[in-house]
């Protein structure tokens, strides 16, 4: 019997499996996530004369764990794309790609080696997220040292990213929001009721400007987590965030992101488990004047974050780069959360936009009101395997925003979607939503 090389590798691969099954243990995991959306205004202003959008895209993943007392292996491939992107006649295509490929090494039962391909998840993930609302996601070729005891963690790590390798020199523009090296050094204490978390980031970006390509450091310090939970069902939390120093065109870098919530839950049935969850809060993004002519940079950078969480979900600002370098933002918001059972959950979400710092056109200081975004989103279990997720967003835009974005917008601005999630093992039965 003729057997192919890629049946060959499957039975070798899996001879090896079962052969160290007594001292090893592998795992085989994935998901599917499909989303129709419909696009009428999401993420930029759309005039009366632009016909809207409508797609569905699809991610589909394939996990696989190799466990052993010595050392624990993780791959991830998968497959990003939008129907109809790649003919039904298609013979081959680039769009499947390693999403995750790492090594974690265990020093002793404390400390331990993670290093490859990964997932940086840290805090609320404002500032280093998996960006799991895009189908491609993030993730960072990075090394880094872990240590964990009781209540606190640690965590030391950095990068170092080259387009290919090179006999000499070597620049890397890979893109606007992606360092060339970055060190980082998170800390972890939880105790009870109490959370706080330390975080060091070293930025280095390379100048695309300057002859000579130099590398510029801008460093962000952060209390990325501050949580006290009282009287069982009432949460305080906040983070800070400063940035400094340099940014990549080598203007002086002085900027903040800082915000501040509450959150109470009230019970409905606890037999049901249904719960009723207000929040208010706001957050403060600096921003620059429109007029500034100084050599300084006044706009905070939220970076690696998954920003689709924060400031509304039409993604207007910080997402893929939008409202980079701008005016900032402040961001007061008052969501409402039902969970009727361990299904089904329905939540609204209203966000009032100001800028930060002054818009100006020509002398004249314009409002710093941006505008006001609904939010409507609700979600379904079926089962441990199977969730549907729908959402609804509309934008009241002001005409500072319009002003901004140079835009003769339509009166109505808004966006659709339907979600489907298959994540057989794994506890997260909804992606995006921040509460």
């Amino acid at each position: 019997m003729k057997i192919t090389s890629l049946k060959f590798i499957a039975i070798l691969f899996m001879g090896l499996v079962f052969k160290n099954s007594a001292t090893a243990q592998f795992e085989f995991n994935g998901q599917l996530v499909q989303r129709v959306e419909y696009r009428h205004g999401y993420g930029k202003l759309i005039p009366d004369t632009v016909d809207p959008s409508a797609f569905i895209s699809q991610r589909l993943r394939f996990q696989f764990t190799y466990n052993t007392k010595y050392v624990k292996l993780f791959a991830s491939i998968q497959d990003v794309r939008t129907w109809g992107s790649t003919s039904q006649l298609n013979a081959t295509d680039n769009l499947l790609s390693m999403h995750e490929g790492w090594a974690e090494i265990p020093i002793d039962t404390m400390w331990s080696v993670k290093i490859g391909r990964q997932e940086l998840v840290y805090d609320n993930s404002r500032f280093l997220g998996n960006v799991d609302w895009s189908m491609q996601a993030r993730s960072h070729d990075f090394a880094l040292l872990k240590f964990s005891k009781n209540d606190h963690k640690l965590h030391i790590g950095g990068g170092y990213n080259q387009d290919a390798e090179t006999i000499y020199g070597g620049d890397y523009y890979k893109t606007a929001n992606q360092y060339k090296t970055a060190q980082m050094l998170w800390y972890n204490y939880k105790h009870n009721d109490l959370e706080l978390s330390i975080l060091f980031w070293n930025n280095g970006k390379q100048d695309t400007t300057t002859g000579h390509r130099a590398v510029r450091y801008s460093q962000t310090i952060g209390l990325p987590t501050i949580k006290y939970s009282f009287m069982k069902n009432n949460l305080v939390s906040a983070f800070a965030y400063y940035q400094t120093v340099k940014d990549v065109n080598n203007r002086d870098l002085s900027c903040y992101d800082i915000s501040i919530q509450g959150a109470q839950t009230f019970d409905i049935n606890a037999e049901k488990i249904s719960t009723f969850k207000v929040t208010l809060g706001v957050e403060m993004l600096s921003g620059t004047n429109t007029n500034n002519t100084a050599n300084t940079n006044n706009s905070y950078n939220p970076m690696y974050g998954t920003n689709h969480m924060y400031n509304g979900y039409m993604d207007y600002f910080y997402v893929s780069g939008r409202f980079e370098n701008s005016v900032g933002l402040n961001d007061l918001y008052l969501k409402f959360r039902y969970d009727m059972n361990k299904k089904w959950f329905a939540q609204t979400d209203l966000h009032y936009f100001l800028t930060n710092a002054n818009v100006y056109n020509a002398n004249d200081v314009l409002s710093q009101q941006l505008g006001a975004e609904l939010d409507l989103t609700g979600g379904y279990v079926f089962n441990e395997n199977i969730s549907l997720q729908a959402g609804y967003s509309q934008l009241f835009a002001s005409s500072t925003i319009k002003y901004l974005e140079s835009s003769s917008a339509s009166k109505t601005q808004n966006w659709a979607y339907l979600m489907l999630i298959v994540r057989p093992k794994s506890d997260k039965k909804f992606i995006g939503i921040y509460n």
